[in-house]
């Protein structure tokens, strides 16, 4: 039997490739222009301060920078809320055990980083265990994928109204919310959602960040929780794609199988049989 994991390393290293290009053709450009406006403001920030010279101006953004990676938001003035208050603090903890990492925001204190450590050691397995234990409470009011196969008249029903519930509820209605209280569109809002519940976590759009915004104590903890339901339904669904794709390829690769065996078959009971010629060694 032919195996179909070189077919799936071919295809994975494929779906990389046409990524990357992909990524390439839009993003690429769209740098160069703004790297080309970046240095065209600074020109002209030297040009209206001309008490500051280029070396001053490259430390300032250095300084800017810095607070940046560090959490500190270079908008406002010190009465911006703090960063590691209890609900940002909360939703920090989140991130951490669901792996999502978006980058903004991270301990600056040894004591912290050296806690984050054995905080994420131990909180990343008690997350898969409970997010475990959701797919399954999920599992237990739906049918398996076995038993979609086996029988395809109720299982799709079900299977579709777990699909649209959970698209509504975790990808169609949230963008909303965050584009009214974060001032993103649609698209923006629909596009955190999906990167957060998927664990990619770029850190581009991060809800409760804006210093010019007044957010509910409970705003980023409810959200936390929401991210926590959100990853198990997600989860569920990537695991039902990745099985109908593997059970695909598996079924293709044994038809292919099959039909190269009876090609075979045909083939020597087609040819007539041959003198056997002994050959002495």
């Amino acid at each position: 039997r032919i195996s179909w994991t070189p077919l799936l390393v071919l295809g994975y290293l494929f779906y990389l490739l046409l990524g990357a290009m992909v990524f390439q053709l839009l993003e690429k450009q769209a740098e160069t222009h703004f790297r080309d406006q970046f240095q065209l403001e600074k020109l002209k920030f030297l040009q209206n301060y001309t008490c500051l010279d280029r070396q001053a101006l490259e430390q300032f953004v250095q300084v800017l920078m810095e607070a940046w990676e560090k959490g500190v938001n270079p908008e406002g003035n010190s009465t911006n809320p703090s960063n590691w208050d209890f609900s940002n603090s909360f939703f920090f903890a989140g991130t951490v055990v669901t792996t999502i990492g978006y980058g903004n925001l991270s301990p600056s204190t040894v004591a912290g980083q050296i806690f984050c450590v054995f905080y994420a050691l131990f909180g990343v397995p008690l997350n898969l265990a409970f997010l475990n234990q959701l797919g399954k409470a999920l599992n237990a009011h739906l049918l398996t994928l076995e038993r979609w196969v086996q029988k395809p008249g109720r299982a799709q029903v079900q299977l579709a109204i777990f699909l649209t519930t959970g698209t509504l509820l975790f990808l169609v209605f949230p963008p909303l919310v965050f584009s009214y209280v974060e001032g993103w569109s649609y698209g923006e809002g629909f596009y955190f959602t999906f990167i957060t519940l998927s664990t990619i976590g770029f850190g581009d759009y991060v809800v409760g960040t804006n210093p010019n915004k007044h957010y509910i104590p409970v705003y980023r903890s409810l959200t936390a929780i929401w991210i926590v339901f959100g990853l198990a339904w997600l989860a569920l669904v990537f695991n039902v794609g990745a099985d109908l794709m593997e059970r695909y390829l598996q079924l293709k690769w044994h038809k292919s199988d099959l039909s190269l065996a009876e090609g075979d078959t045909t083939k020597l009971e087609d040819e007539p049989e041959q003198p056997r010629i002994h050959i002495p060694s």
